[in-house]
């Protein structure tokens, strides 16, 4: 760890010596080179957050939300400080030319929250306010630039070329134990974890506490001033390039909290597959096999998306579902059951005007599973479901009757009353000792 922490020091040491020679800390005055270097750290931490907003609401993992939280809002205020690039677009405005270090104070928030461990409870209330938090974001931004553009108080004055006030000296320090925070969370998960993507994270939040260091002594235009915007454009980059490098499926699984990374989950999974798919695709032109696939898949994967269902994978004609992969829906039995009728109606419908179309059958089976990340280190990987329950939902769709829903006994525990069943003689299957009791799910 000697090497990375001398790494991250560099810029501070650099920091020291030019501001102590005049003749290094020369001026260069370029507004144009201003603008975009702002405007592409703007873009870059934007994209990043993005990216990781959509894993954090598809794992349901409150770290990855609030670290896109963190990325959106320095982009936010980034753009607004390109505007006020002197000569370009708006030109000097109080609030745009202070953006900047409002911007990153308030990323650090979020990034030195994202830096804790949640446990099921406290990440599911996060996931909870996840919209709230980034439309009061908005509203934030929305503010601050209305304010800005009015230039009345307390926006309403220019900030002089190498003056300490109390906006640079405040958000400076309060940036400064934010990102440490955040670079101490993310170190001590690296030490648990290993990794480069979590080493690059710590080193990354570790420069933009650097940087607010460098705001806030730094000289405008000179190469002082110049170094603060290359850390926070270089942290950004950094971020981005190491996450580039990961495996696509699962980028981001270094950040992933514990109970997102493994954990036991009490899930529903649904099996569907097509009764005399092989002998159909013996027989028939991969063309129209490939049309038949695409007309089933392309109408009930939507429809099995919107019973809260996850489609974990398509492997020919067979679909797998898991409910409740999150652990945030309690009824998840029920959304499995009501998507296999769905998927059973839907596809009934497809299939009246082709007699020859194989149909569908579809298992059911609810218990506990493994939930995580699987696969290789370096490689592929991505987020699987594995165990007993899993199996058995697989084999009691091999041996459901075609077009109908057979479901296991723990799935018929958890659904509520009503639901019309018709119990099936004790089933013998693959890797099961015993029979196993199942029931033809009728309606709900």
């Amino acid at each position: 760890m000697v090497i990375p922490a001398l790494v991250a020091g560099i810029p501070l040491v650099l920091f020291v010596i030019v501001i102590a020679d005049p003749a290094i800390d020369g001026r260069w005055e370029n507004n144009s080179a201003h603008f975009w270097l702002v405007l592409i750290a703007a873009a870059v931490s934007v994209v990043l957050g993005y990216a990781v907003s959509v894993a954090g609401r598809r794992r349901y993992d409150a770290r990855l939300y609030l670290v896109s939280l963190a990325f959106i809002s320095a982009a936010a205020f980034l753009g607004l400080h390109a505007l006020a690039t002197p000569s370009v677009l708006l030109g000097k405005n109080a609030g745009f030319e202070v953006a900047t270090p409002v911007g990153l104070v308030v990323a650090g928030g979020f990034a030195a929250a994202s830096g804790l461990e949640f446990g099921p409870e406290r990440s599911a209330e996060v996931m909870r306010a996840a919209l709230p938090m980034l439309a009061g974001l908005g509203v934030l931004v929305g503010l601050w630039a209305i304010v800005s553009l009015a230039g009345v108080w307390p926006l309403d004055n220019p900030i002089g070329g190498e003056e300490l006030n109390g906006w640079q000296v405040g958000l400076a320090a309060a940036g400064i134990v934010l990102y440490a925070a955040a670079a101490l969370g993310y170190f001590r998960l690296f030490r648990r974890r290993g990794g480069r993507f979590l080493l690059v994270v710590t080193l990354a939040f570790a420069l933009l506490a650097e940087a607010m260091v460098v705001i806030v002594w730094a000289r405008n235009w000179h190469v002082s001033w110049w170094e603060w915007h290359l850390l926070m454009l270089g942290a950004f980059v950094a971020i981005g390039l190491s996450a580039r490098s990961e495996w696509y499926e699962e980028r981001f699984t270094a950040l992933y909290l514990e109970r997102t990374l493994a954990g036991a989950r009490d899930v529903s999974i649904l099996f569907a597959d097509l009764q005399g798919f092989t002998s159909f695709a013996e027989r028939t032109a991969p063309t129209v096999v490939a049309a038949m696939l695409n007309a089933y898949f392309e109408r009930l994967v939507p429809l099995l998306e919107q019973t809260g269902g996850e489609v974990h994978q398509l492997i020919g004609d067979e679909i797998m579902v898991v409910f409740n992969k999150n652990g945030d829906q309690p009824d998840h039995a029920l959304r499995a059951a009501r998507a296999g009728l769905v998927l059973q109606s839907a596809a009934n419908d497809i299939a009246v005007s082709h007699e020859a179309w194989p149909r569908f059958r579809v298992g059911i089976n609810s218990g506990e599973a493994h939930t995580g990340v699987v696969g290789a280190a370096r490689g592929h990987r991505k987020h699987g479901v594995v165990g007993d329950t899993v199996n058995l939902a697989a084999r009691l769709q091999g041996q459901a009757p075609v077009g109908r829903v057979v479901i296991g006994v723990e799935t018929v525990r958890r659904l509520p009353d009503g639901a019309v069943l018709e119990r099936l003689p004790a089933l013998h299957v693959k890797g099961k000792e015993a029979p196993v009791d199942a029931y033809i799910l009728h309606s709900l």
